[in-house]
């Protein structure tokens, strides 16, 4: 599965990468280690994280490394809210954002799901 950058969900979190840098660097000055930099970092670890696990041998380290870019996704998206709220975001670019974030969260979801079952408690075995 080295192939990551085949991968759509891959392309459109570099895509999203590239949004929030170049809206973020609007952001106040006051916020460059703050918000500014956990927005860059959550937004850069999810494309990371696809294609760091894609480069592993097998297919339940993909699947690990992908839920780690789903959670990612997720705590951009929280960031993404307070950053609004905060006023540091138009409306407009939190709606592209926040529709660029959903759709990654589900390709993610969906290609994790396509490699390895997700993990039913119901399938355990009492002991």
């Amino acid at each position: 599965m080295n192939q990551y950058r085949n991968l759509k969900v891959w392309q459109k979190a570099v895509e999203l990468a590239t949004d929030v840098y170049r809206i973020s660097g609007s952001f106040p000055k006051e916020e460059t280690y703050g918000l500014t930099s956990q927005i860059r970092r959550s937004v850069v670890s999810i494309a990371s994280n696809i294609a760091e696990g894609a480069g592993r041998n097998h297919k339940n380290e993909f699947v690990q490394f992908l839920s780690i870019a789903y959670a990612s996704a997720y705590e951009l998206e929280t960031q993404l809210i307070i950053a609004k709220n905060l006023k540091f975001l138009s409306n407009p670019d939190f709606e592209l954002l926040i529709k660029a974030v959903e759709e990654v969260q589900k390709m993610l979801y969906g290609l994790k799901v396509s490699i390895g079952k997700p993990h039913d408690s119901r399938l355990r075995t009492q002991d």
